[in-house]
């Protein structure tokens, strides 16, 4: 079974309340097709490995997010081949890697390195498969996330991404006291309070870095509002979401906004960024990807959160690369290229294979 039959397979399992069918598929094909040492751990993700020696993640994950209505019939998940692209729910998001990665783990020919298979549950719900095995002890010295990386530098071109931006989700609370609007002097107007929050949120500098010479700024944004039961009563309480991307190192100060009279802040999720802290390991897979395709990959960086954050936040050297293109994901027409997966599947066996000749 090659990378775009067993991706083809993966993507019809749904997945999206319920990871265990196709968590079980996964393990069994680990089991039956591979040498591999297979754990299913207490959360449901799937673990496996091969070898001894430096150690090289081939990380995914096997959840999705709810299809649309045309990419579910009687409870199915549907696919189709077309213009060599696999569509369907979860082949850019990421079973295709998933299928690239499971093909490079079976096929690798291991030196010196032990190569490990890992796909998570909940990454689409905060990493919660990630952050279990991780206090269980899942703690790889170096990994590739196979989410994508495609098409950043150019049209078709895997890249390699060193770093992402995390996400933090915030919420501000203002307070005031309820009175008629026809005596606005006698009450505290909770909307203007929380305005005036958000005029506040408006002036914070953002954070900004680079990792290994690549930029990223970090950004805030208030997104929703919510205050005030009728036309004529002055409001007693009102509260804004803020979205806030992250970068590596920095979170945006908000205490200016905590501190005001009336107004609270809470950190609703916390999702965090990641920056690769080896260069050698980052050149190591570029070099790789140069040789798999025609088109020169380059070092990027990704706007949203992977699970690679808290991996790295956990001490692993993480990259990035996958055949997802910018997109695609969580779309009613999402697909993936069938040449970009079995692309990916050859950089993810190389990598390996390099460790290994390294470590001889």
């Amino acid at each position: 079974m090659d990378s775009r039959e067993l991706a083809r397979t993966l993507v019809e399992i749904p997945s999206h309340d319920d990871e265990t069918a196709v968590g079980d598929y996964i393990e069994r094909w680990l089991r039956e097709r591979t040498a591999g040492a297979v754990t299913r751990d207490q959360h449901g993700n799937v673990i496996a490995r091969r070898g001894s020696g430096p150690q090289l993640a081939l990380v995914g994950h096997h959840d999705v997010v709810p299809p649309a209505d045309e990419q579910i019939d009687n409870g199915e998940y549907q696919t189709e081949i077309r213009d060599g692209r696999l569509y369907g729910r979860g082949g850019a998001d990421m079973k295709g890697a998933v299928a690239a990665a499971l093909c490079a783990f079976r096929d690798a020919k291991l030196g010196d390195c032990e190569l490990v298979f890992a796909s998570f549950v909940g990454e689409e719900t905060g990493g919660r498969g990630a952050r279990g095995a991780i206090a269980d002890g899942f703690a790889p010295e170096r990994a590739i996330v196979g989410e994508g990386s495609t098409g950043y530098s150019d049209a078709g071109v895997t890249d390699v991404a060193i770093a992402h931006k995390g996400r933090r989700a915030v919420t501000v609370d203002a307070a005031g006291k309820r009175a008629h609007a026809s005596e606005p002097e006698a009450g505290t107007n909770a909307i203007y309070r929380a305005s005036e929050a958000v005029d506040l949120l408006k002036e914070l500098p953002v954070p900004e870095t680079s990792v290994f010479g690549e930029s990223m700024a970090g950004s805030l944004a208030v997104t929703e509002i919510e205050g005030g039961t009728a036309w004529n009563v002055i409001p007693d309480s009102c509260t804004i979401t803020v979205d806030e991307r992250t970068v590596p190192g920095e979170r945006v100060d908000l205490s200016d906004v905590s501190n005001r009279e009336g107004t609270s802040v809470t950190i609703e999720q916390d999702l965090p960024p990641m920056a690769c802290d080896d260069p050698e390991f980052a050149a190591l897979v570029t070099a790789t990807a140069e040789r798999a395709q025609t088109g020169q990959p380059q070092q990027v960086s990704k706007p949203h959160a992977t699970d690679a954050g808290w991996l790295a936040d956990a001490g692993t050297s993480c990259v990035v690369c996958g055949p997802a293109e910018p997109g695609e994901a969580h779309t009613a027409t999402e697909s993936v290229s069938l040449a970009v997966l079995d692309r990916c599947r050859e950089i993810y066996q190389s990598t390996a294979e390099a460790i290994g000749d390294a470590g001889d």
